[in-house]
C-alpha cells in the first residue's frame, strides 16, 4: 500500500512501473485477476482494463490501440477547434490591421513588466542595445546591496564599458561607507564611469540613450515600467539632471560633516523629513540606511536640540530655523 500511495495519482503518460507491468501481463495472457490489479487503480481509471463479461472476478486488457484511439480523439478535436478560432481571429481582425493611424513603434510606449525574470530581461535587451549613455538611479535598500544584484550589474555594466558607453551613476551618501558598493564601483576605473552621491533619492531610475527608461511601480520593485514615449524618457532626464547637479562625486571627501549649529548635513536631511510628517522607515529608505541607523541619528538630532519628545522634536526643528539655513 505504501508503494500506491507513493506512485498514485499520475497521468496516462506517466504509467507507473507496476500498472505498466500489469497491463502488459493482461496483454499477454488475455485477461488478469481483479484482486491483482487492487493497488494499480490507474489501470481501470485509464480504461486499459475492462470487467470480462463472463467472470466478474477477472479483467480484459483494452487494445493498446483502442486505448490510444480514445486518448488521441478529444486532443484532436481540439486542436482543430483551437486551429478554426485562430482562423476565425485573423479573418475578423483582418480588415481593420490596414486601417490604424499609429505607428508601430508608438503601440508599446509603456509596457509593463511584472516579475524579476521580466525585469531583468528587458534591462539586458536595453542594455545590450546601448550605443551612447546609461544613467542610472540606484537607491540603497537598507544600506546594503544583495549580492545578486551586485552581479547583475556587473554582468550588465561590464559589456557596456567595454563597448564604449558612458557610465552616469547617483546613490545616497551612505553608499561611501558600505563596503560592497565601494567595491563594485572600483571594478570600473574608466574615464567614461562617473558616481555620485546625494542625500536623497526617491526610488531606481535606468535610461538608456535617450530611448528608453525603466522605473518601478510598486516598493517591492516586482513592476516596472519600461517607457518608450519620446517626451517622457527626455523628461526624465532632465530629472536625473538636476540631482546629478547637485550631487558629490563619489572620489570627493565624505559629505556628513557638522555645520556650525553642531548638527550634520544627515540630520538636516532627516529633519526635513521628519517635518514632512515621514515615519522612521521611510526616513531609512530614502535616505539609504537601515531604519536603526536612522533613529541613532534622530536621537542625535533630539540631543542637539534638547528634545525631550518625538512631538517636542519636530515643534523644537521648526523653531530652531535650521531648515531655513542652506546646507
Amino acid at each position: 500500500m505504501n508503494g500506491t500511495k507513493a506512485t498514485h495519482p499520475h497521468g496516462v503518460t506517466a504509467l507507473c512501473e507496476e500498472g505498466s507491468r500489469l497491463y502488459a501481463a493482461a496483454l499477454r495472457t488475455g485477461r488478469i485477476a481483479r484482486a491483482e490489479v487492487s493497488n494499480t487503480p490507474c489501470l481501470m481509471e485509464f480504461a486499459l482494463l475492462q470487467p470480462d463479461p463472463d467472470d466478474p472476478t477477472w479483467l480484459r486488457p483494452v487494445p493498446p490501440s483502442v486505448a490510444l484511439t480514445q486518448r488521441l480523439d478529444p486532443i484532436e478535436r481540439e486542436i482543430s477547434e483551437r486551429r478554426r478560432h485562430s482562423i476565425e481571429l485573423v479573418d475578423s481582425f483582418e480588415p481593420f490591421m490596414a486601417l490604424t493611424a499609429q505607428p508601430a513603434e508608438g503601440t508599446h510606449a509603456i509596457t509593463v513588466l511584472e516579475g524579476n525574470d521580466r525585469i531583468n530581461a528587458a534591462l539586458n535587451l536595453a542594455t545590450a542595445q546601448c550605443q551612447t549613455e546609461m544613467l542610472t538611479v540606484q537607491p540603497s535598500q537598507g544600506g546594503a546591496r544583495p549580492e545578486r544584484s551586485l552581479l547583475q550589474g556587473l554582468e550588465r555594466d561590464r559589456p557596456l564599458i567595454e563597448r564604449g558607453v558612458k557610465l552616469r551613476t547617483l546613490y545616497q551618501h551612505t553608499a561611501r561607507y558600505n563596503p560592497e558598493r565601494l567595491a563594485y564601483v572600483d571594478q570600473f576605473t574608466d574615464g567614461k564611469v562617473e558616481y555620485r552621491t546625494i542625500d536623497e533619492l526617491v526610488e531606481r531610475l535606468i535610461i538608456c540613450d535617450e530611448t528608453v527608461a525603466f522605473i518601478p511601480v510598486r516598493d517591492d520593485r516586482q513592476v516596472a515600467l519600461e517607457l518608450r514615449h519620446t517626451g517622457l524618457v527626455r523628461y526624465l532626464i532632465k530629472v536625473f539632471e538636476f540631482m546629478w547637479n547637485r550631487a558629490v562625486p563619489l572620489s570627493a571627501g565624505a559629505p556628513y560633516e557638522t555645520a556650525p549649529d553642531g548638527i550634520t548635513d544627515i540630520q538636516h536631511s532627516i529633519a526635513k523629513l521628519l517635518i514632512e510628517g515621514h515615519v522612521d522607515e521611510a526616513i531609512a529608505r530614502r535616505l539609504g540606511m537601515n531604519v536603526r541607523t536612522c533613529r541613532a541619528h534622530i536621537a542625535k538630532l533630539a540631543t542637539a536640540l534638547g528634545s525631550g519628545s518625538r512631538a517636542q522634536l519636530g515643534f523644537l526643528i521648526a523653531q530652531s530655523g535650521i531648515l531655513d539655513q542652506e546646507h
